[in-house]
């Protein structure tokens, strides 16, 4: 008779960026008020429509938004959403808004130490030590 092994298999769990990378912006929203869509149209017409041809995996919508300030929205796989207001600036940097919130992984900004400070003394004092002191008169 055969012998069974009972241990699992081991399975290679897949990981972003080994073997195909997946982009976390899902979709992306440009909102845009309709008092200024006049100013905005020349970034419409001559670098959104590139933008959205070079990633057809990220879904774009253009909505009007009246009396409000334009803003471009983006939604993650991970179910987050990033804003970025686009009032005052120029075609050339809205289509860098728009790179960044496409290239965003959604994740929210968390501290990367538990110190803010790495020293080798912990405390302004220093570290105690017995030669450091006076002898003791007994």
């Amino acid at each position: 008779m055969p012998s069974i092994s009972l241990k699992k298999p081991t399975v290679a769990y897949a990981k972003n960026g080994v073997g195909a990378y997946v982009l976390q912006c899902r979709k992306m929203n440009c909102l845009i008020q309709s008092m200024i869509l006049q100013l905005q149209s020349e970034y419409l017409k001559k670098d959104l429509i590139p933008f959205a041809k070079a990633n057809p995996e990220v879904e774009i919508m253009i909505k009007p938004r009246p009396s409000k300030h334009p803003c471009i929205r983006g939604w993650y796989l991970n179910g987050r959403d990033k804003v970025i207001c686009v009032r005052k600036m120029k075609p050339s940097e809205i289509g860098k808004v728009a790179e960044y919130i496409r290239d965003h992984s959604g994740q929210k900004a968390t501290t990367r130490f538990k110190k803010p400070v790495i020293s080798t003394t912990e405390s302004v004092r220093g570290i105690w030590s017995p030669f450091h002191t006076q002898k003791h008169v007994i």
